[in-house]
């Protein structure tokens, strides 16, 4: 009796200890607070949603970003503003008047539909008992001016695409000598333009084609500029594959921009140069472009300005030539207006005089080192400003 007594207390016992321990450690588990983890998982999704939202960008970034914003926006409007007839004010009388033309600025931009519901929310929110209607009417708007943003976005990223494939994405191979090339729109599209291409299609073995050097800006910005552009290219690549001289074919060039410009108005500026790799002979027009600069191995700076007026202002207008011959260690940088016209947020521009001392300290670098030598002080220059115009840059560097 004692022993199966024993036997009895000691299976009790020990199925006691089976059962409990688990049960214990389920019961310390559960006694033990979630917070932490719900706090690590909380801090999680807030830091994963703010990565999102920002982009991974620093605070100081995005307050720059913001500002660059602001100073576009401000200046977009700022242009409907008739600030001739608001100077004559006394000065107490014109920040009212001031508002009232950017109130009027921005609401002409938008549809009849959109400008009755900003003023039925304006309305409603200086009432306490609308202002939850007001709020929804402000965020129904902002969703269908974002939607048309985003329609545009997307028709320009495809007119993009499309521009991107006028122009060269890799320099072509020229016997003792390179090319480098870069090119940032203002907007999505540009009315820059530069090529560097062979008209008859082929190198050849020494070197012996002459190779075709561009660089053109149309008046204007986005979409119509990047139209002009496009119809330029395509009469320059034709009227060059027939192997007309420079001369002739920046007359018809002109001519066929003057049949597309609506009298003068739609007007491009242009640098062609023919290149002979085997004399390194460079024929060029300068029709009314910014004139490119040769830095001489020695360091002095030649402009080349020898042509004419842009292309699409008379039909009528013969275009002057000119030839020099490039040596090892030159190098001939062509860009356009928006690199010098760049300014920074103190609306200073970075002007010609800066421009060319950058030229001038150009170390013997190849192509490509050369154009991100040529790149770096503008864009420490303009730092954060919303840039102002399309800016390309063409460097060809002999060996």
């Amino acid at each position: 009796m004692d022993a199966a007594a024993s036997v009895s207390s000691w299976d009790f016992c020990t199925l006691d200890k089976v059962f409990a321990a688990p049960y214990a450690a389920a019961m310390s588990t559960a006694a033990q607070p979630a917070e932490p983890h719900v706090r690590v998982h909380f801090k999680d999704k807030v830091k994963d949603f703010w990565h999102r939202v920002s982009e991974g960008r620093k605070v100081d970034d995005l307050w720059s970003q913001f500002a660059a914003d602001a100073r576009a926006g401000y200046g977009f409007y700022q242009r409907d503003v008739d600030w001739e007839n608001i100077k004559k004010l006394p000065r107490w009388r014109r920040p009212l008047h001031i508002a009232r033309q950017f109130f009027w600025a921005m609401m002409l931009k938008m549809t009849a539909a959109r400008r009755v519901l900003l003023l039925v929310a304006l309305v409603l929110i200086f009432n306490q008992r609308t202002q939850f209607f007001a709020v929804i009417l402000f965020l129904a708007l902002l969703l269908l001016e974002l939607a048309d943003k985003v329609t545009m976005k997307r028709d320009l990223e495809i007119a993009r695409e499309i521009q991107s494939w006028l122009v060269p994405t890799h320099p072509p191979e020229v016997h003792e000598a390179e090319i480098a090339f870069f090119t940032r729109a203002q907007n999505s599209v540009a009315g820059d333009y530069y090529d560097a291409f062979y008209p008859s299609g082929d190198a050849g073995a020494g070197g012996e084609s002459k190779l075709m050097i561009v660089i053109a800006d149309v008046v204007g910005k986005s979409i119509p500029a990047a139209l002009l552009m496009a119809t330029l290219q395509a009469s320059l690549r034709t009227i060059a594959g027939e192997g007309a001289p420079i001369a002739d074919l920046v007359e018809r060039l002109n001519r066929y921009a003057c049949a597309h410009s609506k009298n003068g108005e739609r007007f491009t500026t242009a640098v062609l140069a023919e290149y002979e790799p085997q004399t390194r002979r460079l024929t060029y027009v300068n029709a009314g472009h910014n004139a490119p600069i040769l830095r001489r191995a020695s360091g002095t700076l030649e402009k080349l300005e020898t042509g004419g007026m842009p292309l699409g202002i008379h039909s009528a207008v013969e275009y002057d030539t000119a030839s020099l011959e490039l040596q090892p260690g030159d190098a001939l940088i062509f860009y356009t207006d928006g690199v010098v016209e760049a300014f920074n947020e103190k609306h200073e521009e970075f002007g010609n005089e800066r421009w060319c001392n950058v030229i001038r300290g150009l170390p013997m670098f190849n192509a490509q080192e050369s154009l991100q030598f040529l790149m770096k002080p503008v864009d420490q220059f303009v730092g954060a400003t919303h840039q102002s115009d399309d800016i390309t840059y063409l460097v060809m560097r002999c060996n």
